[in-house]
């Protein structure tokens, strides 16, 4: 580096020299601490934001997980109440059977001819119906005992 100090003959020169380059120092100094500062601030700033997302997404990520809490509960409580009604698809079909077998017998020690239809079993083709020319009427609320 070359020396910045050049040789003057009066000291009043000298002087003012000095104080232009104390003046720009100083200039420098007060202008980085006030970027410093700026910065300081931005930083502040940006760690306020991101612990605002941060609370936000804690809230969303609980109700998210109280949603799932209660769907699954109403999953579970449709699940029970389809389990009791494959029961009683069962328990009916087989009393149908035994409905149909005594009016088999009573058919062979009278003589008389009974014409009923056999049921097809639901759970084994849940997609046909067993009578699918008659409208179905029921409701959920004709199945709650």
């Amino acid at each position: 580096m070359a020396s910045y100090v050049q040789k003057v003959s009066s000291g009043s020169e000298a002087d003012t020299q000095y104080e232009v380059i104390d003046e720009k120092k100083r200039r420098r100094m007060i202008s980085n601490r006030e970027s410093a500062r700026r910065s300081r601030m931005r930083k502040r700033q940006h760690l306020d934001d991101l612990i605002n997302e941060v609370s936000k997404l804690q809230k969303a990520n609980s109700e998210i997980a109280l949603q799932i809490n209660q769907t699954s509960q109403l999953y579970a409580g449709i699940q029970n109440e389809n389990n009791i009604l494959r029961a009683q698809v069962v328990e009916l079909n087989d009393r149908l059977e035994s409905l149909n077998s005594v009016l088999g017998i009573v058919e062979e020690v009278k003589g008389c001819s009974f014409d009923f239809p056999q049921m097809a079993d639901p759970l084994l083709k849940p997609w046909q119906l067993p009578y699918p020319s008659q409208p179905l009427m029921a409701s959920a609320s004709m199945l709650h005992f």
